[in-house]
């Protein structure tokens, strides 16, 4: 079915641009020359945010921030082993993806770290990349409670994720 929604939708705005006796074509050349602009703008902290990351791991200090607070996440119920996840997960989805596919090769997919992890990615959002990317297209420059909120939901999300995995495991 998604192989057929793109032509769908290319199809349905051609319809519609036709009745409205207007030219389908400008209009979606339109549409892409905003979508360019939209990504030129966007491109600086993108990369910014993939530098930041490839930095901090190949310095170690995810390493040494994920010793730094493993026992508060032990005191929290997360799995020790998925420290360095909690500190990636807000930053980068992609590096996250990874670091979960690697803990999940390590311990096992069933294990109680693999299904941790697991939840974690499923539960909590790259919030970092996702306040850049969307405020920056918007212009906002003052995030004021967004972050903060955010930050509380990811926590929230990691915390519940451990706890429904040691329910239900």
């Amino acid at each position: 079915m998604t192989d057929y929604i793109v032509p769908v939708l290319l199809f349905a705005a051609c319809a519609v641009a036709l009745r409205k006796k207007e030219n389908a074509y400008d209009l979606m050349l339109l549409g892409a020359k905003d979508g360019l602009k939209l990504l030129v703008s966007l491109i600086p902290t993108l990369i910014l945010l993939l530098t930041a990351v490839t930095m901090l791991r190949a310095s170690g200090a995810m390493e040494m921030l994920s010793r730094f607070f493993a026992p508060a996440f032990s005191v929290l119920g997360i799995p020790p082993e998925t420290a360095i996840l909690v500190l990636v997960r807000p930053i980068s989805g992609s590096a996250a993806l990874a670091l979960g596919a690697d803990l999940m090769a390590q311990y096992g997919v069933d294990s109680l770290v693999g299904q941790t992890a697991a939840v974690m990615l499923g539960s909590t959002e790259t919030t970092f990349y996702t306040i850049s990317v969307y405020f920056g297209a918007a212009g906002i420059k003052k995030t004021r409670y967004t972050l903060p909120a955010a930050l509380i939901a990811d926590i929230t999300g990691f915390v519940v994720a451990s706890l429904t995995v040691r329910l239900f495991l």
